[in-house]
């Protein structure tokens, strides 16, 4: 069996100077930002004609460049996010990283050869991510940083898309594309690229029942490493090359934008020489990584599935002496070695009496993976025969003189010769000749770059609303008033007559059955788990099916990439998919009309939109989704806690460390007690998320004031929401029944709120 090919080394570039660093130390690609919708708007990032010098730069040393066009994008910006594409695509650009789907439909129709890849930001996770994806124009996507080694096999295989992994960098700790905190709490959306990093922030652990009397508890946290439990440690997978490359992964994805040019070339040279040797890093290459950049050392819990409190870690002023001396270092050999990152190249010089001399080059478009390569000939005047037999021109002086490509980006791998005897060629023709034939070959590989306008169909956002709302039509089932609730104890009886629809969680432990017999069944829903693992996708399938089975037909679906399973365990409960009802869920971020018709086309009958709109923008999309007098599809959620972060590491148990381990989850995390006190002294509630198998358990933050609208009706009309949600997650029943109450009556709920605007 052959050897699997090297996946790319893809490196971070917030500059054209780190830029450059990344290609000298052996990067196979980078990727960097323009001036618009990309998640790190503070980085240097790149204008128009920064972006062609870019491009131009890398394209001459075989790297390839991808933009991130990775923000979620408002419906007024679609036709800018067009623009963005196709000034990337005029530069040459190839490959645009993607977090949004309307835009993405919208880049698809116009410009049909650019490259598309799934951003970390679309919650891609598992193999079905990559089926989901596939029909909508993606050829990769980036999966989320907390899959395990064992789980990224399992994604790759069999799987449509190629599969992107982040291998070394700043972790962020809830799962991409699903962290509010920074918008809802600090005004500054990490899904605009405007994150304030409030998980690197302290907290304290806030009262609770089972642990009121700890003298720790209901504290503002102190600034000690203790009070940082939602701050990781760096990732580093420098310790499983071997396992990376079996996988068959495409690219590893280095963080670090924000990073300096001698961050970024120190970190690509180390990687470049354990990829190319296929080995794991020693400790001192460990120690040269960390002394790089990192936060008390580095983790790689996610991938070998130890994830507890030794992820933890923040950033000494150790940390910060270590690295301004690595970095001095290595700003010192990117100026004085030569660079990692070359071209193979491939020479053959034929030389017989009386025939013009000619030297063929050959080289590959790219460094990196199966590409085209360029063959070029130049040819010179007929060598003159040695009157000197010592001074004949032999294979060994003329390889040796061919094979001086410094300051060129290529390297010889291979040089034939075929000469005839007693031939005098002298080696400043051979020089010459070398020269020529790199010019040559640099102009022809060039000129073979693909073309990512090629194809170009100038479409407007409206175009493509259009086609798509000409697709066939889906049973449509709005229900007029829809809530979830955390635990089935929660449902009153005013919640069962005042909702069209009550959702509960498919991995709640006390199970949907019980849950079901108080609820009429055309009522009853199941909410998915917002993130299932190809190691969990068996017993998910196998719960759904059983629900399904025992008569629910309304599913709350948060990822795209849970489609298939719903299908698969409605294939096994023998129900037919027409009879199912699925509902697009909020973690599906949709915040323009496109996204959102994207998602209708995907099956589903409404849609949650994001949280971080407006009234005007719900408006937009919620105008779009309307069909004739019927309520628009589209929703929102208009009371309620929003989920901040969705986190695989555990808060709780970090939050109340001072605790036995025993009681932290016997009377904290198992009876969703856990509260969580930022430094102004607001407590966030941080509960247990069960999936479908009780072992797998995520924690989920919210926000510490409820959306509240009871009073606001009229404005929830004018934005045209025919569906208004409910999150009922820390509520007792006396707290469901007041809140019903209120909304029914139209009265302010009492207390802070938050209000959508």
């Amino acid at each position: 069996m052959p050897e699997r090919l090297i996946p790319e080394l893809l490196a971070p570039a917030g500059s054209p100077e780190a830029l450059e660093a990344a290609f000298a130390a052996g990067a196979d690609a980078v990727y960097l930002g323009g001036t618009r919708h990309n998640a790190r708007m503070n980085a240097h990032n790149f204008d128009a004609t920064a972006l062609r010098e870019a491009v131009t730069h890398a394209h001459r040393v075989g790297g390839r460049v991808y933009l991130t066009l990775n923000t979620l994008i408002y419906d007024r910006e679609l036709a800018g996010a067009l623009e963005a594409a196709y000034e990337a695509a005029s530069a040459g650009v190839d490959g645009l990283i993607v977090a949004d789907m309307g835009a993405a439909a919208l880049i698809r129709r116009a410009l049909p050869n650019l490259p598309l890849h799934a951003s970390t930001q679309l919650s891609g996770h598992n193999r079905d991510a990559g089926g989901a994806l596939a029909p909508f124009g993606f050829s990769r996507y980036v999966i989320a940083r907390e899959t395990s080694l064992a789980d990224l096999a399992a994604a790759v295989r069999d799987n449509p898309l190629e599969v992107e992994v982040f291998i070394h960098g700043a972790l962020c700790v809830s799962h991409s594309g699903q962290c509010l905190f920074s918008s809802l709490v600090g005004g500054r959306s990490g899904n605009r690229g405007e994150c304030a990093q409030p998980c690197r922030l302290p907290y304290a652990a806030g009262s609770c029942d089972g642990c009121a009397r700890s003298d720790r508890s209901n504290q503002k946290p102190r600034h000690n490493k203790e009070n940082y439990p939602l701050s990781l440690k760096d990732l580093t997978l420098a310790a499983h090359v071997p396992a990376l490359i079996d996988a068959g992964i495409a690219s590893l994805k280095i963080e670090g934008r924000m990073k300096s040019p001698a961050y970024v070339g120190g970190v690509v040279s180390i990687w470049r020489k354990l990829l190319d040797e296929r080995r794991a890093a020693t400790p001192d290459e460990m120690a040269a990584l960390a002394d790089l950049f990192s936060r008390e050392g580095f983790t790689d819990g996610y991938q070998i599935r130890k994830i507890d409190d030794r992820m933890l870690g923040v950033r000494s002023e150790d940390d910060k002496d270590r690295t301004a001396a690595a970095e001095r270092r290595s700003a010192s050999l990117l100026n004085t070695a030569r660079g990692q990152g070359f071209l193979p190249l491939r020479l053959s010089l034929r030389a017989k009496a009386g025939d013009p001399v000619s030297l063929t080059a050959t080289a590959p478009l790219y460094r990196q993976g199966n590409n085209a390569s360029v063959t070029v000939e130049v040819t010179g005047d007929a060598p003159d025969a040695a009157t000197n037999p010592a001074a004949a021109l032999t294979a060994e002086s003329a390889q040796k003189q061919l094979s001086k490509t410094g300051g060129t980006p290529y390297r010889v791998t291979a040089c034939d010769t075929n000469l005839g005897d007693g031939l005098l060629l002298p080696l400043s023709r051979l020089n010459a000749l070398r020269r020529e034939a790199l010019d040559k070959l640099e102009s022809a590989r060039m000129a073979a770059m693909p073309d990512p306008t090629e194809g170009y169909a100038p479409a407007a956002p409206d175009d493509v609303t259009d086609e798509l709302r000409a697709a066939p039509a889906i049973r449509h089932g709005v229900p007029r008033l829809t809530a979830r609730f955390s635990h089935p104890k929660q449902i009153t009886a005013a919640a069962r007559d005042y909702f069209d629809l009550i959702f509960l969680p498919l991995g709640h432990p006390l199970g949907h059955r019980r849950a079901a017999a108080d609820l009429n069944i055309d009522k009853a829903g199941l909410i998915l788990p917002p993130v299932i693992f190809d190691r969990e996708a068996a017993a998910t399938e196998a719960a759904l099916a059983e629900a399904l089975a025992s008569g629910v037909r309304h599913l709350l679906v948060g990822n795209v990439g849970h489609l298939p399973l719903v299908r698969r365990a409605a294939e096994r409960a023998d129900v037919p998919q027409s009879e199912l009802v699925l509902h697009g869920d909020f973690r599906l971020n949709v915040t323009n009309s496109l996204s959102a018709l994207r998602e209708i086309e995907l099956g589903f009958s409404d849609l949650l939109l994001s949280p971080e709109l407006t009234l005007p923008r719900l408006r937009d999309v919620a105008l779009a989704l309307t069909e004739g007098d019927l309520p628009s599809r589209a929703g929102a959620v208009v009371y309620g806690r929003i989920p901040l972060m969705l986190l695989e590491k555990c808060a709780i148990r970090a939050l109340y460390r001072h605790l036995p381990p025993s009681t932290v989850c016997r009377t904290v995390c198992a009876r969703d007690a856990a509260v969580m006190q930022d430094r102004m002294g607001k407590a966030f509630p941080v509960l247990r998320e069960s999936g479908a198998n009780e072992s797998e358990h995520r924690n989920v933050v919210y926000n510490s004031l409820p959306v509240g609208m009871s009073d606001r009706a009229a404005d929830l009309d004018r934005a045209a929401l025919g569906h208004r949600h409910f999150l009922f997650s820390t509520e007792s029943p006396d707290e469901v029944d007041r809140v019903i109450e209120a909304y029914r009556n139209a009265r302010p709920l009492g207390g802070e709120v938050r209000r959508i605007k």
